[in-house]
């Protein structure tokens, strides 16, 4: 169970999952419980995607454990309140070890949060902006191996470019494509994976 696995693994609790959440107790409630689950709250979805960007470069289960970090430093995500963020608060949160302090993050967060408004004020839902790129329903894969799951996909690169068009930053289409498996716009699990079995 220590080894890597490209195709889904036996847990001790006798049920299979995808190997990418290993045996840690806090990454495999999160494959369990949250990854690949709808999500069509448009604050929630905001959070993940602000998520996804601070892990470019990192790997998830850094970022899901510091996750309650982040929500305590940005203000619950509350789009609101980021997006008046100004350059003593990106200071402060660049001295805040719970969270990954990158600059470029940082502000690429309060920027997107600035989007998130200006789509509001024009009537338009975040959470329409991102379910749109699969015509409103997930879309169900249930690949063999994790070497079949795609980094990008045609329409997280078509939702990359819509969000960069609304003026969102760090939404390249790899971040993007792991927001949607990760708020459910996408279902990866694998086909013998436990959650793919009750879905």
């Amino acid at each position: 169970m220590g080894m890597r696995s490209d195709i889904a693994i036996l847990h001790e609790d006798g049920l299979c999952r995808c190997p990418w959440c290993g045996t840690e107790p806090l990454y495999v409630a999160y494959h369990d419980t949250e990854w690949g689950v709808p999500e069509r709250d448009s604050r929630a979805l905001f959070e993940k995607l602000l998520l996804d960007g601070f892990q470019a470069g990192l790997s998830w289960i850094t970022i899901l454990r510091k996750r309650d970090n982040f929500r305590r430093a940005f203000d619950g995500f509350d789009p609101d309140i980021i997006a008046r963020y100004d350059q003593e608060r990106v200071e402060a949160l660049m001295q805040d070890a719970g969270i990954v302090r990158n600059r470029a993050k940082i502000e690429a967060a309060v920027t997107s949060a600035q989007a998130y408004l200006n789509l509001r004020e024009k009537g338009i839902a975040f959470a329409d902006v991102m379910w749109d790129a699969v015509d409103g329903a997930p879309l169900v894969n249930r690949p063999l191996r994790i070497s079949d799951v795609p980094a990008e996909t045609d329409r997280s690169r078509a939702l990359s470019r819509r969000l960069k068009g609304y003026g969102f930053k760090f939404v390249g289409p790899t971040i993007v494509y792991a927001a949607m498996q990760a708020c459910g716009l996408v279902d990866d699990h694998l086909a013998d994976c436990l959650c793919a079995q009750a879905r």
